[in-house]
Order: structure tokens, then sequence, then C-alpha cells
């Protein structure tokens, strides 16, 4: 078992500390993978100023400033008249400002006065103002959602895009963790954890975070100088690990991508998908751990045929095994202890209630006995196990469904259960991610066997195939059908019977 970091005492308190303990504070299924990876960049940008980006002086203990940029929120997502307005006041401009800028002062959002007046001088035309409007709200990230406004986020170009989630009553705001859950505060300290953090902090400067790109410089425009320095201090998760080799992976992977020779900003898809994988990994990888399994996590994809195979079944199965992990380590954490000898001393103790009462509370923080019904040491770690795990179920036990499916893991097509299905899109992430130049076809299958997994040919069902659990023909024809994808997707090439290479397109060449 791997040793776990204190939990810091300055840290908000949950009712209980049990899922938190073993994966951190905290995974959460109602944060996807993009907007993890956008409060990871909130996060990297306050510390960035502060000269501190990726340094740790002591284990969890994150403090971090969240910028609101309520001006540019209003601007950009709660703006219905913009439209109505130009075409009413058609080649008038003064008239075009006059009117929106009466029209957003009346209920601003977030804000207890307002005065739109700078972006007049600093967009002279109104219709150029409505233009970049509706450029940047085509931008928006997961556009095609039902979320509140102020819930909105912009493609992170540079500084000024960036901003926290908040929910907002008449003029006031207040922090909310739905979208922004803290999970890009892990990835934060898992990148700060990893020995790749001073080469990724180089990319992310040139990308994002020195300011300079042009669309940043467009979106500062839309915001009054004094928001820029607007923000509350924010408390940063908890990570329980201070090293674990995904760290170190998922930072390899983060870099093949950003040396890809691709256009700079479009390797944020590629970074949200295999960050969502080792993000899932993690998840698997901890459950596992706690549940004292040494095997490896193992995924059986199913590469779409267009009929049903043996291979849809066993990643069917290969799905529904790992899904239940999380459930079973909250168990097992909680329900372990009775092996214990701090329990043992529990029952020969002079009062066994008062003294479980006291260890439950010492390990996993739970407070709640008042409402508890049992009345022996045992039953009561029962009850407290059963509300564990329906807590766990709320959102911890659904993280490996949603964020599965969020980066095209998961899947239903073709069939009525879930399994693992990849999609073109993680496909293309993993070719990136791995191939640096091009790479022999059954070298790649081994390769993301070895570092995530994954059981797609015959070779990699080797222990499925002695113990008579699957068939090597099925297999061998799922890795023809990968290769088949692949090659259509432009990133494999056979040059013979014998010999496909899978190809990176975004190779930098070389100069001599």
């Amino acid at each position: 078992m791997i040793e776990r970091l204190p939990r810091p005492n300055s840290i908000e308190s949950p009712s209980m500390w049990v899922d938190e303990a073993i994966w951190g504070h905290r995974l959460y299924d109602e944060q996807t993978p993009w907007l993890c990876l956008m409060e990871f960049l909130n996060v990297l940008y306050s510390q960035y100023k502060e000269e501190k980006a990726f340094q740790e002086e002591e284990y969890n203990s994150l403090l971090y400033t969240a910028h609101s940029r309520m001006y540019l929120r209003n601007i950009l997502f709660n703006n219905p008249q913009l439209q109505i307005i130009e075409r009413e006041h058609y080649n008038d401009n003064a008239a075009q400002w006059r009117r929106w800028i009466d029209e957003m002062s009346k209920n601003p959002g977030g804000l207890h006065s307002v005065n739109f007046n700078y972006l007049k001088e600093a967009i002279p035309k109104f219709k150029d103002f409505v233009d970049i409007i509706k450029f940047l709200q085509d931008t928006t990230i997961e556009g095609e959602n039902n979320k509140r406004w102020t819930s909105q986020f912009i493609f992170p170009y540079g500084p000024a895009c960036l901003y926290e989630d908040l929910k907002v009553t008449g003029n006031s705001t207040s922090n909310d963790r739905r979208f922004f859950g803290r999970t890009g505060e892990l990835l934060y300290l898992m990148i700060s954890r990893s020995s790749k953090k001073e080469e990724i902090l180089e990319h992310f400067d040139n990308l994002v975070l020195n300011g300079k790109a042009p669309f940043n410089r467009l979106v500062e425009k839309l915001q009054p100088p004094e928001e820029e320095y607007g923000g509350n201090r924010r408390q940063g998760g908890y990570l329980p690990f201070a090293t674990l080799p995904e760290y170190d992976l998922m930072a390899e992977d983060w870099l093949n991508l950003f040396e890809c020779d691709m256009p700079n900003y479009d390797v944020f898809p590629h970074l949200v998908n295999m960050t969502g994988l080792h993000f899932v990994i993690y998840l698997l990888n901890r459950s596992k751990e706690v549940l004292n399994e040494g095997n490896k996590t193992n995924f059986i994809l199913e590469i779409i045929a267009p009929r049903k195979t043996i291979i849809r079944d066993l990643a069917s199965s290969s799905y529904s095994e790992n899904n239940n992990l999380s459930k079973q380590a909250v168990e097992e954490y909680v329900l372990g202890i009775k092996n214990t000898e701090a329990w043992k001393k529990v029952q020969l103790a002079d009062e066994p209630y008062e003294a479980a009462k006291e260890l439950i509370e010492r390990m996993f923080h739970w407070k709640d006995f008042d409402s508890a019904r049992a009345t022996t040491p045992d039953g009561l770690l029962n009850e407290f196990s059963k509300r564990v795990t329906t807590r766990h179920k709320q959102h911890v036990q659904n993280f490996h469904r949603v964020w599965g499916k969020e980066i095209g893991l998961v899947s239903k097509r073709s069939s009525r259960r879930l399994r693992y299905a990849p999609t073109d899109t993680l496909l293309k992430a993993l070719v990136l991610s791995n191939v640096k130049s091009k790479m022999e076809f059954q070298e790649f299958l081994t390769c993301l066997y070895e570092k995530y997994g994954f059981i797609i040919g015959d070779r990699q069902a080797a222990t499925l195939l002695e113990e008579g659990n699957a068939d090597m023909e099925a297999f061998s024809e799922n890795a023809v059908r990968l290769e088949e994808r692949l090659s259509s997707m432009g990133l494999l090439k056979r040059l013979s019977d014998a010999c496909a290479y899978v190809e990176n397109p975004y190779v930098k060449e070389t100069v001599r």
C-alpha cells in the first residue's frame, strides 16, 4: 500500500473522508475533461503570475486566485439584445452603441454597477464588436450544452480568457463547484509532482500564459483594465500521493502532443482526451490498490465490427468489471478496519460502542452519530459503510462511465450494453501521444497494452487465451479492424503483407 499524505487541517470538510482519502479531493463526474483542463489553466495562470508555477512549497498547500471576469461574461453570454439592436439601428453606429449600453446597464449579472463606455474606445465600430462576439461565442467550450450563462467558457487563447465557474444571484456572485469541481486542481497537482513539469510549463508559457496571442489581445479589449486585478483566493484540492507512475505517464503524453508539428491550439482536444484517459486509469489503479489486487488494470477494446463478435461481449464484461472497482474499494477501505488491531481494541474496550465512534471519527472524519440506528460497533461500522456507498454512487462511481464516454473510450454503439469501443478521435490522440515518427503496427499494439492496459490483438490477449476465455482468431480480426481504421484515417501505411507502420502526420521536419 502506497503511503498517503496527511489530510490538511485547513481543507473544507466533507461529511465523510473516504472517496477523498482514496482518490483525492476530488474526482467529480459533472466536471467534463474539457472543464477539468480549463480549471487547471486557471490554477496554473495564478501560480505563474506569482512565479511559482508547478512548485509545491508543502504538499497540498495550494492557494490560487480565481478571476470572475463578469464584464466579459455578461458581454458574451448575457447579451440577448445584441443582434436585435444591430438590426434595428442599422448603419447608425452611435445609436447602436447608445442603445446597447443602455440595455446592458439595466440588469448586469453579478455586477453592482457597470460602465460599458470603455468599449466604444476599444472597438469604435459596433459592427466589429458584433462580429467579435459572434466569433468568440462560436469558440465556446462544449457550446452545444444547456449550462447556465455563468458556466459558459470560451476557448483558452490566453490569460484574458480564464475565469472560474460561478453562481450568480442578481448582482452578487458565489463560488460554485458544480462544473469546476476541483478535478482541475488535482490535475495541476499531478503535473506539479511529475518529472516533466518544467518542460510542460515552457509549452504552456508559449501557448497560453504569456498573453501574446492575437485572440487573447482581442478578448482583453472586451474587459475594463481593473478586472484583470480582481479575483478571489481559493484553497486548492488534496492529492493523496506524493509520487505515482501515473503522473509521469500523463506528463509524457502531454509533452509528446506538444512536440507534434500541429497548429498551436489544435493540441487542446488531444490533451483533453489523454487527460481523461489517465484520470480513468488513475481511478481504477487506486481502486485496485485498496483491494490489494496486484494485477494490471486492463481494458478489452472492441474495434467495432459490422456484426457482433465475441470481442463485444468481452469488452462489455471488461467494462462492467472495471466499473465496479471503485464501489468495492470504498467498501473495503471502510470494512477493512475490522482486520486491524485498532478494531480489536474497540471490541475489548469498556464501552465498545463509544470506542467505535471515536475510531470512525478519527479515521473517516464522520460525526453524524446522532442519526445512526446501530447499537453495536459492528452495526455502526456497517451502517457507516452503507452511507459511504450511497455517497460514492452520487459522483465518484459515475466517473469511469461519464469520463469514459466523454473521451470516446466507452460506447453503446451498435449495442445495448456499454463497453470499451474507442472512437476515431481517441485513436488519433493515442497515435499522436505515442508515435514520434512511425512505429510498426504490432509494436504500437504492445505500446498501448504496456502503457494503458489496452487489449486489442491476440498477443495482448495471451493471458485470456491461456485461461480459455477468448479466441485467438477473434482478437486477430480485432487487430485487423484497427489496422483498417487507422489506414482510413491516414495514420497507417502497409508496405507489404508482413509490414505495416503507424505514422504520426504531425512529425516535425528536421532541418539539415
